[in-house]
């Protein structure tokens, strides 16, 4: 293992950068997406038509893997955001639809441009000044409400367009995506031409979306809101493959991510609603949340390695600010991880194949084995054939590394 890992390069196919280019897979950006190329290699080994899995939806990109090549999906996240886009990427879309989107989306445009159309109200993001100059918003919420006027009742017309303005919203705002988390850029864009310059860019985002949609997966994908830690209240059904990526123990909040597409339609109205989201994930602590970590304390109902808290103790450390939180934070996403573990079993077939993309973490100098602890829990319920694969370096420091951690469902049923 310790030689493989040495020879591991950073390899940005192997993260969303490979994405962009890839169909609907490139609809959105959302930094921490795992890459499609890691999930069609996976999903491609299996030749027949089969049930796949994703229990962490994130941006679809599993589902829609999975219908491109003829097999069915389904998929759940607790954000409804996500839910929303994921419907949206693995939809079947009629020509019909298709130059519908084309004419509304010109229409709205023109009345936007024009100012033929009451305005939207600017989101409530907190310093909104910040992601977005003053012209840009004004053009933003105009085009939001002609967009609203012009897509008329069909909603595949909707998806559309509010997928090509969410594109806009990024490429007019001062976000950067050149670190792993969303940053900012300096506030100094310059001043916002209304004018065929902002015109263009809806129009080459909305071809972008177009050209995607033309392009009809084989299979069907089913897209629930749901608990990953209780799959069977939220999934019916029973599947042949698991092909997931799950948050990371890294405590970054995807929900933080998400908040320029969540505020812009209405997904969020304040930092409290986003807070409480937050809350409800696996992984990621942000406003509230963190007030929250800190009284929490584990249930007492899930199993946990034996080897856990001797590592939650060095990142308590007293030396460590904060260290006795981010101990706590450790603490509840496995607690959680292993609610899932445990409720996955109840929704697969006997023989059914996982694989769980998933990398390690630090905190304060103290690693965190998050694939040990997966092949650990995994063990513990019942699976078999548990392999621990490296993929990748996932940055500069040597020790944190992106891994394939599969196993197998025998063939006894679902347990009592």
């Amino acid at each position: 293992m310790h030689a493989a890992r040495e020879q591991l390069r950073q390899r940005a196919d192997y993260t969303y950068k490979f994405n962009a280019g890839t169909g609907r897979h490139g609809w959105l950006r959302l930094t921490p997406a795992y890459s499609v190329k890691i999930v069609e290699e996976i999903v491609t080994r299996y030749g027949a038509s089969l049930n796949i899995l994703d229990p962490f939806c994130g941006t679809g990109t599993t589902a829609l893997s999975a219908v491109n090549h003829g097999h069915d999906a389904a998929t759940t996240d607790i954000n409804p955001f996500l839910i929303w886009l994921a419907r949206a990427k693995t939809a079947h879309y009629a020509p019909a639809s298709i130059g519908g989107a084309s004419r509304a989306g010109a229409a709205a445009l023109d009345l936007a441009l024009q100012e033929a159309v009451v305005p939207a109200a600017e989101p409530p993001i907190h310093k909104i000044e910040r992601w977005w100059p003053a012209g840009a918003r004004r053009f933003l919420c105009h085009l939001k409400a002609a967009i609203s006027d012009t897509a008329g009742s069909s909603s595949e017309v909707a998806d559309l367009l509010k997928i090509a303005f969410c594109r806009s919203v990024i490429r007019l705002s001062n976000a950067a995506f050149n670190h792993q988390s969303m940053s900012f850029k300096d506030d100094s864009q310059g001043a916002f031409d209304l004018g065929p310059e902002a015109g263009a860019g809806f129009l080459e985002d909305l071809r972008h979306v177009l050209a995607g949609a033309a392009q009809n997966p084989a299979g069907n994908a089913v897209v629930t809101l749901g608990d990953a830690r209780d799959l069977p209240a939220c999934i019916g059904k029973k599947f042949d493959v698991v092909v997931t990526s799950p948050p990371y123990a890294n405590r970054m909040s995807y929900i933080r991510e998400l908040r320029p597409y969540m505020y812009w339609l209405d997904y969020l109205a304040n930092g409290r609603d986003a807070a409480e989201l937050d809350w409800l994930a696996i992984g990621g602590t942000w406003g509230v949340a963190t007030s929250r970590l800190a009284g929490w304390s584990p249930s007492g109902e899930q199993w946990l390695p034996d080897d856990l808290p001797s590592v939650l103790s060095d990142i308590a450390h007293g030396d460590n600010a904060n260290g006795a939180l981010l101990s706590n934070y450790v603490a509840k996403y496995c607690e959680d991880m292993s609610a899932h573990f445990a409720s996955l079993r109840h929704v697969l077939n006997p023989g059914a194949r996982i694989h769980y993309i998933v990398g390690n973490s630090t905190f304060y100098g103290v690693l965190v084995p998050t694939e040990q602890i997966y092949a650990g829990m995994l063990r513990e319920y019942g699976f078999t054939d548990i392999d621990v694969r490296p993929i990748r370096k996932r940055n500069s420091k040597k020790e944190l590394i992106e891994f394939d951690v599969s196993a197998a469902w025998p063939g006894m049923g679902a347990p009592a």
